[in-house]
């Protein structure tokens, strides 16, 4: 019986202790979308890693933190960029838990997207390391949509 309650209490610290890096990352991810809305240019910046890689929409848009940065200002200077809304995040880590990547469903100005990244734990906390945003296409529209981009390449 003793037994049996030190591993239940086990079991109880170790669920409650689980999910813990996936809060603290939900709410560093929350907080990061919304410094966009906010057009708050340091917070936003300031939660990504300096190797940090944004992966637009477009084929030419691979962004390293400065350029993505440099291209980003003129937006968080007229006090609007861009406004995310994130839903059925999903994250997975590393088996040191120094590494967590996770994707996202959007609601954004272009209707349904997708976000995944990725995280690294550093000494003064998780920063974002890589970010792609997409664009969500049906299957069932997807020869309609090579149409109209090659039509717009020709």
């Amino acid at each position: 019986m003793k037994k049996s309650i030190i591993f239940l209490t086990v079991l109880l610290l170790f669920s409650f202790t689980s999910n813990r890096p996936a809060k603290e990352l939900d709410r560093i991810m929350t907080n990061w979308h919304q410094a966009a809305a906010d057009a708050n240019f340091e917070n936003y910046f300031g939660l990504m890693d300096e190797n940090f890689v944004f992966l637009g929409t477009a084929p030419e848009e691979r962004w390293t933190k400065d350029e993505f940065a440099s291209f980003s200002k003129p937006y968080f200077d007229k006090g609007k960029a861009w406004d995310f809304k994130a839903s059925n995040r999903v994250w997975m880590f590393s088996k040191n838990n120094k590494t967590a990547w996770f994707d996202e469903d959007l609601d954004t100005w272009m209707r349904g997207c997708r976000g995944s990244g990725v995280f690294i734990k550093k000494k003064k906390g998780w920063k974002i390391a890589y970010y792609n945003l997409t664009v969500l296409i049906e299957n069932e529209k997807m020869t309609d949509f090579i149409e109209l981009r090659d039509s717009k390449n020709k």
